[in-house]
């Protein structure tokens, strides 16, 4: 069951700058749809899970290919799904791409993925889906904005985690810092996937930007992608790592892995 909703935002300057402080509302979706409140709200789940994915001018699209097809390979893994299905409660999932300030698109609205069935569904939208975008720089603080709202209107669950997927530092708008100060992420860890760059500097500049500006909550981690080749590889072990229901005494796991 989907949910679906719009919203106009609002701009206000931050003193002795001409950056917009932050955007309090950004649109979710396309116009003349309304919140419908369904059974899954109701019924609740373990995790609600966004995936965030970057579609800005350094993805071209032959990456863009690759990511949109790792994202559907991860969710089809036998062990994935097994991690999707390893308790009782569900997980709720959305998924949107992001570039620029103003460019954000809902590929996936929220599903309750309480079958095989859900997953398979899932997976064929992202097969389906078409990028919007291909010429807008990386809006990250944006991107979180937008991921924040999407997640005040999940179904009720226990946790709420928004993973977001990049190849560069943000380069417009507010920083990430901003949305966490000003959006609610209270409750929310932010994850990441890392796709690395071609040379070591920007690769060793990007891991760093990630810990200390992007990850965010308690136990938040990141994975690293060896280039978009890599990105299905990346994108099945992070799943798999947020989706199974934490060992009782385990150790903790490092805050980055390849």
């Amino acid at each position: 069951m989907r949910w679906t909703q719009k919203n106009r935002g609002h701009q206000w300057k931050t003193p002795g700058t001409g950056e917009p402080r932050v955007l309090r509302t950004l649109p979710l979706v396309a116009a003349g749809v309304v919140v419908q409140t369904t059974p899954a709200a109701a019924i609740g789940c373990r995790l609600a899970l966004v995936l965030a994915v970057d579609v800005s001018s350094s993805v071209d699209a032959r990456e863009d290919a690759l990511q949109r097809g790792g994202i559907v390979a991860a969710l089809t893994a036998p062990e994935v799904q097994e991690a999707f299905f390893a308790s009782d409660l569900p997980v709720a999932l959305a998924i949107y791409e992001w570039s620029g300030r103003h460019n954000q698109k809902l590929l996936q609205d929220w599903i309750l993925i309480d079958s095989r069935d859900a997953l398979l569904r899932t997976a064929e939208a992202i097969a389906a889906s078409n990028r919007s975008h291909n010429d807008f720089p990386t809006a990250m603080g944006y991107a979180l904005a937008y991921g924040a709202q999407l997640l005040q209107r999940a179904p009720a669950c226990l946790n709420k985690t928004l993973d977001m997927a990049g190849d560069g530092q943000n380069n417009e708008g507010f920083p990430p810092v901003n949305a966490y100060r000003e959006f609610p992420f209270d409750d929310v860890t932010v994850n990441g996937l890392i796709v690395n760059a071609a040379d070591f500097e920007g690769e060793m500049g990007l891991i760093a930007f990630y810990n200390s500006q992007v990850l965010h909550g308690p136990g938040a981690f990141a994975i690293i992608a060896e280039g978009f080749e890599d990105y299905e590889r990346a994108m099945r072990r992070k799943l798999e790592r947020e989706l199974s229901p934490p060992s009782i005494g385990a150790l903790p796991t490092s805050r980055n892995a390849g």
